[in-house]
C-alpha cells in the first residue's frame, strides 16, 4: 500500500467585495480555497483569442445601470440581456444600451444565485430561505417556479441545519427539478470516512424533485463516492490516482468544512447524464443519472455500468494524482453545456486565481467516456477567450448567441460580447455582482407577457 500522501497548503487570499453588505453571510461571498503547491494551475500553450484595442470605443452609453461600451455595434447581438445582479439583489432584463427594461418581481429576500427564465415564460429561481442555518457562500434554501408577473406558482423549501439547497437548479424535460445541496456530516463521520480534520464538513448532492408532489425521486451524494490514502484503518482507503472514479475527500482541508464547493449543474438529456462544476477541484464531474436511488449510492449500475462514481472528469487531473493532461482549469464556474449544431461542446468560465486572469473555453466533449488512471482524461479546446483586464475570482459564465458571439459574464464588472475571431464588440461595466447574464430573445415568450 502506498504510504498517505501530504500536501502543503497555500491560503489564496480572495477580493472581499466591499459592495456587498454582511459579506459574512451574503450568498455570493464564497470562502477562500485551499491549493496545493504541486496544484499551481499549468497552462497549455494554445492560442487564446483577443484582438482588439480596449482603449478606445467608438461609441460610450452611461446610464443609472452602468456603462455600455461598443468596439463595433454593427457586430453585436441585438437582443436582451437576463442580469442577477447578487450585489443590489436584483433581476432585470435590459439591452445593449444599458437601459432597463423591466424588474423581475422575486417572493424572497435574496438571491440564492441562480434566476432563469424558462422557454415557456416562466422564472426558475433559486432564493434565499427565510431562517438559513448553513450560510456558505453560494446559499439559497428555496427553489422557485414563478410566473412572469412574479406569482409564485410552485414554492420548495429544502434548509435545515443538516442540509441546504444552493447555488443552482435546472428543469429537466419531465418536468422534475433538480438541484444542488450541502448536507452536514459531523466531525466524527468525517473522521470515519478518512477527512483528515476533525470538523463537521459539507459535502455536496444533488437532488431531483417532483414538483406535482414534492417527492424527492432521485438522489446522488458526494459523499457515498470518496476515496482516501489517509488513514488505513477508516473507511474508503485506497490509492487516489488508480480510483479517478471516486472523490478525493481530502482534497480539499477546510476548517469550516467546505470541502468541494459545486456551484453549477448542466443536464445532457440526450445521454441522461448531469455535469457538475466542482469548483474547490477545479473540475468538472460527469454523473449518470440514468441510475436508481439506490444504483446511485453504490458503485454499479445505470447505463454506464458505475453507479453513482464519477464516469468522467476534467479540468484539473491532479486532484485525482494523474500526471497526464493539462490543467486549464483554476476554480471554474458554469458549466454551459451547449445545443444543436453546437452539441457536445461545453462553454466554461476559468475563474484563474493563480494568474490573477480569467479564461472562457469551449470544449469538445467526448462522445464515450474513458476515465483511466495515468492517461490524458481532458477533451480538447476548441476555443477559448482571455484579457489582461478580464478576471474575477468568483461566480460568472459564458454563453453562447444566435449570431455566434460570446456573452460573457466577468462577476466583478459586468459582460463582454466577444466574436468568434476573438474580437470584443461591447462590454458593460454594471454597479453591482453578476452571477450570471442570460440571452433573452426580443420575441421570447416573457417579452411578450410583459409587453416589453
Amino acid at each position: 500500500m502506498l504510504q498517505p500522501i501530504k500536501y502543503s497548503l497555500i491560503v489564496i487570499g480572495l477580493v472581499l467585495f466591499t459592495c456587498l453588505s454582511c459579506a459574512d453571510d451574503d450568498p455570493v461571498t464564497e470562502p477562500e480555497p485551499s491549493m496545493k503547491d504541486e496544484e499551481v494551475v499549468e497552462e497549455e500553450e494554445e492560442e487564446v483569442v483577443n484582438t482588439n484595442d480596449l482603449e478606445n470605443p467608438n461609441t460610450v452609453i452611461e446610464t443609472d445601470l452602468g456603462i455600455s461600451e461598443f468596439f463595433d455595434e454593427a457586430k453585436v447581438d441585438d437582443n436582451y440581456v437576463l442580469v442577477n445582479d447578487a450585489a443590489n439583489n436584483s433581476v432585470y432584463i435590459m439591452d445593449k444600451r444599458s437601459k432597463k427594461l423591466f424588474d423581475l418581481e422575486l417572493n424572497a429576500k435574496r438571491l440564492g444565485n441562480d434566476v432563469q427564465l424558462l422557454p415557456d415564460g416562466r422564472i426558475l429561481a433559486m432564493l434565499e430561505a427565510e431562517e438559513p442555518t448553513i450560510k456558505i457562500g453560494g446559499f439559497g434554501g428555496l427553489i422557485q417556479l414563478l410566473q412572469s408577473d412574479g406569482t409564485v406558482e410552485w414554492s420548495y423549501d429544502y434548509s435545515s441545519e443538516d442540509y441546504i439547497a444552493h447555488h443552482d437548479a435546472e428543469l429537466l424535460p419531465n418536468g422534475n427539478i433538480i438541484f444542488q445541496i450541502w448536507e452536514r456530516k459531523t466531525a466524527d463521520e468525517a473522521i470515519a470516512n478518512g477527512y483528515t480534520l476533525e470538523v463537521d464538513v459539507f459535502p455536496d448532492g444533488i437532488l431531483e424533485v417532483d414538483p406535482k408532489s414534492n417527492e424527492i425521486v432521485w438522489e446522488w451524494h458526494a459523499w457515498d463516492h470518496l476515496v482516501q490514502a489517509h488513514d488505513e484503518t477508516k473507511a474508503n482507503f485506497g490509492t487516489i490516482g488508480e480510483n479517478p472514479q471516486r472523490i478525493n475527500v481530502n482534497y480539499i482541508t477546510d476548517e469550516k468544512g467546505d470541502i468541494m464547493h459545486a456551484n453549477g449543474i448542466s443536464y445532457d438529456a440526450n445521454r441522461d447524464i448531469i455535469y457538475l462544476s466542482a469548483n474547490f477541484f477545479s473540475e468538472v464531474w460527469v454523473i449518470d443519472h440514468s441510475t436508481t436511488k439506490e444504483e446511485a449510492a453504490s458503485n454499479e449500475g445505470g447505463n454506464y455500468g458505475k453507479g453513482g462514481n464519477l464516469i468522467y472528469r476534467f479540468g484539473n487531473p491532479r486532484a485525482y494524482n494523474n500526471q497526464t493532461g493539462p490543467v486549464r482549469f483554476d476554480h471554474n464556474h458554469y458549466p454551459n453545456l451547449l445545443t444543436g449544431e453546437d452539441e457536445g461542446k461545453m462553454l466554461i468560465f476559468s475563474n484563474g486565481f493563480e494568474a490573477g486572469k480569467s479564461t472562457v473555453y469551449e470544449l469538445q466533449l467526448p462522445t464515450s467516456f474513458d476515465l483511466r488512471p495515468n492517461s490524458d482524461n481532458e477533451p480538447s479546446v476548441l476555443w477559448s477567450f482571455t484579457n489582461d483586464t478580464l478576471f474575477s475570482p468568483k461566480v460568472s459564465g459564458a454563453i453562447k448567441l444566435p449570431n455566434g458571439n460570446r456573452l460573457i459574464t466577468e462577476g466583478d464588472r459586468g459582460y463582454w460580447e466577444v466574436t468568434e475571431e476573438g474580437k470584443v464588440v461591447w462590454r458593460f461595466k454594471g454597479k453591482g455582482f453578476f452571477w450570471r447574464g442570460y440571452h433573452v430573445e426580443k420575441n421570447a415568450e416573457i417579452i411578450n407577457n410583459l409587453g416589453i
